[in-house]
């Protein structure tokens, strides 16, 4: 579909591409992957016709449609967030204008009749590229797009520029995955997302019909969406079939075998080097001299990248604190007119680990904020327990460092004297080396920033962490360092974070914030998800396939303890394999029999239900095209248009009854994809 042909980059003195050829194909999707600054951002830049190479050329074909999301710095303004996103469908507006003005003057009678009859022509053809086109669903696919990513009903109707930074790129990224652009190119799509439309994002591109390319550091994130990982390193591109999973193993095997024969070869160059100064004044061995000169010429070098050190941190110790860290009780809060929460309990005990889940302006940042003691509760109280040392992470915790500290001053402020040595690793993990430890904070980026606020943290003596969004703008690398370190924390953690991956490894209770409260589920993160997929079933015996899934809890009481239930599940040990007790997930042979039954009986009845319903939109779609063609035939009719009012009324008549039978058609493939997919799983 597209391809780059012997392209070259470079920005002064260094180079990004040198002579590279790529091809993407029709329904690749494809995740381009390597280290900062390698070139990644520029690469999808020159695709998008935005930036052009130094040398070589990007052959597309004619035609072909090429949609762009960058990280950050667009916005919009004039419109509503309904209008906007309807931008990506702006043929369908104009052929529905036209429709809509062919509609109002075939109803002036004094139209003559050949030009009625041309106009006829001319709407018959509109009314068929708009059906064609799916342009009676318009509205229905707007609406999925905008729900998915987040918007809610009250929202699809405020002005766009009241919305912040985050929200403008959702409205991007729904305009462009509205428009089904040919080629999707998108520069980390997640930055701006939280957990829930993360999960959306994944299931619509997994199954979307064109080529994407994306760059992502949520490794969960690549693994459910790409088919193929490219590698950019070196100045090349290097294909890798599969996920990001396979193509991990897969480079590290590569490294292996490359960091191999660099040896070999090197080890071989020595060896004529030697010969050659030898023997280089020997006049019996001068033939033999210049011939491993020339071979020495000829050899080209092997290049191996940089090898990164994988380092492995523990934070430095700290006294335990009591067994209950933290207390909130009836807690309130509320920023003018809008409540946050409206009666909150929350008990945290010393090793819990909880990951606060819920849409982007639930309150998860609030509630973080009043843990930490940030931020008072309007009314509430909330306790600290005995020998408590709190570390707290924001979102802006970048934005909270001294500029006029340098990098490694940055770190060594604050932090034991024991742990100083341990300063330089700690930042070569997250990518600053040589020379960038004497930066000013002042002149680092964002992104600096916010490796440098995290690598600050790890250097600071705490047993209980809350950690706000700490993986923005981080690579997987230093991903890893922080995953780690916290894998091996002895204390309590608290975490906010839109990487799933991140929230799997770490958390063994999650807890729901939204609509002023907070819901418990004491379980892992695919726990908390199966009990959503399954609020059917009941809590004394609910269960997930492996470990036993979760009871979720408002947390209202002092404790957020449930008035009546099994107790919450004791969270493993980090590595340990949860295992099913005997009373409770090893049940007797023919009790699971019974439940097998009962479960095939539910699916069942739920796939005749669904059927039930498919039979009856098929009749609703049957009738109103009947409608349609009794009035398409009385339209037809000589002398219609004669009486205005009447032929006015039958046109206004046809078009509502053309947007019914296409939200009804609609309605109908949803259904049916529902079905077979519940046929599958019976």
């Amino acid at each position: 579909m597209i391809q780059l042909s012997e392209i070259s980059k470079s920005f002064g003195d260094r180079t990004l591409l040198d002579r590279v050829t790529w091809q993407i194909d029709d329904g690749d999707r494809a995740g381009l992957c390597g280290p900062n600054g390698a070139g990644k951002t520029t690469l999808l830049k020159m695709l998008a016709g935005l930036e052009e190479p130094d040398g070589g050329a990007i052959v597309k074909p004619a035609g072909i449609t090429i949609g762009y999301l960058p990280q950050d710095g667009l916005t919009h303004t004039g419109r509503t967030v309904f209008e906007e996103a309807s931008s990506a469908f702006q043929p369908l507006l104009d052929m529905k204008a036209d429709m809509h003005d062919i509609e109002h003057r075939l109803g002036d009678a004094s139209v003559p009749q050949a030009e009625h009859d041309a106009m006829l022509v001319r709407y018959s053809e509109l009314q068929d590229r708009f059906r064609l086109a799916d342009g009676y669903s318009m509205d229905l696919r707007i609406a999925t797009v905008l729900r998915g990513l987040g918007f809610g009903p009250e929202d699809v109707d405020r002005p766009a520029e009241t919305f912040s930074g985050g929200w403008q790129m959702r409205l991007a990224l729904a305009t462009l995955l509205l428009g089904r652009p040919n080629l999707l190119l998108l520069d980390e799509p997640t930055n701006h997302l939280d957990l829930d439309a993360r999960n959306w994002l994944e299931g619509y591109l997994a199954d979307y019909p064109y080529a994407v390319i994306l760059v992502s550091h949520d490794r969960y994130f690549l693994d459910a969406v790409v088919t193929r990982i490219t590698d950019l390193n070196l100045r090349k591109l290097t294909d890798s079939v599969g996920n990001y999973s396979t193509y991990v193993e897969q480079r590290d095997a590569m490294l292996g075998r490359l960091r191999q024969a660099k040896k070999e070869q090197d080890e071989e160059i020595a060896r004529v080097k030697l010969f050659i100064d030898r023997f280089r004044y020997k006049a019996t061995k001068a033939a033999q001299v210049q011939s491993r000169i020339k071979l020495l010429d000829k050899v080209v070098p092997i290049e191996v990248p940089p090898e990164r050190k994988r380092i492995r941190f523990k934070f430095p110790a700290c006294a335990k604190s009591g067994r209950t860290v933290m207390e909130l009780k009836h807690v309130r809060k509320a920023y003018g007119e809008v409540t946050v929460f409206r009666d909150l309990g929350l008990h945290i005990e010393r090793g819990d680990r909880i990951a606060l889940i819920g849409p982007n302006g639930a309150g998860k940042s609030t509630l973080m904020r009043m843990l930490s003691g940030e931020e008072v509760p309007d009314s509430g109280t909330r306790t600290v327990g005995h020998q408590v040392v709190i570390e707290y992470f924001a979102q802006d915790e970048a934005a909270r460092l001294d500029p006029s500290l340098t990098v490694y001053e940055t770190l060594e402020a604050g932090s034991p004297n024991d742990m100083v040595p341990a300063i330089r690793t700690i930042l070569g993990g997250f990518l600053f080396s040589g020379d960038d430890v004497y930066k000013k904070a002042a002149v680092l980026s964002g992104g600096e920033r916010t490796r440098l606020a995290v690598a600050r943290m790890l250097l600071r003596p705490s047993n209980t962490l809350l950690l706000d969004e700490p993986t923005n703008h981080l690579d997987l690398d230093s991903k890893d360092v922080l995953l780690e370190a916290l894998e091996d924390y002895g204390g309590t953690l608290v975490i906010v974070s839109h990487d799933r991956y991140f929230v799997e490894k770490l958390a063994t209770k999650i807890i729901e914030i939204g609509h002023g409260e907070g819901v418990l589920y004491p379980g892992t993160y695919p726990e908390f998800l199966w009990h959503k997929e399954h609020p059917e079933a009941p809590s004394a015996t609910r269960q997930a396939p492996g470990p036993r899934a979760p009871v979720a809890r408002t947390l209202s009481g002092p404790r957020g303890e449930p008035e009546a239930g099994p107790p919450p599940r004791t969270p493993a040990r980090r590595g340990a394999v949860a295992r099913p007790t005997a009373a409770t997930n090893i049940p007797r042979p023919r009790e699971a029999r019974k439940r097998e039954d009962a479960e095939r009986r539910r699916k069942q009845r739920a796939l005749d239900a669904l059927h039930t319903r498919i039979a009856d939109l098929e009749s609703r779609i049957a009738d109103r095209e009947a409608q349609v063609r009794e009035l398409e035939a009385a339209m037809a009719a000589q002398g219609f248009y004669d009486d205005r009012d009447a032929s006015k009324a039958a046109v206004d008549r046809h078009q509502a009854l053309m947007w019914e039978v296409g939200d009804l058609m609609a309605q109908w493939e949803a259904l049916q994809e529902h079905a077979a997919e519940h046929a599958s799983e019976s």
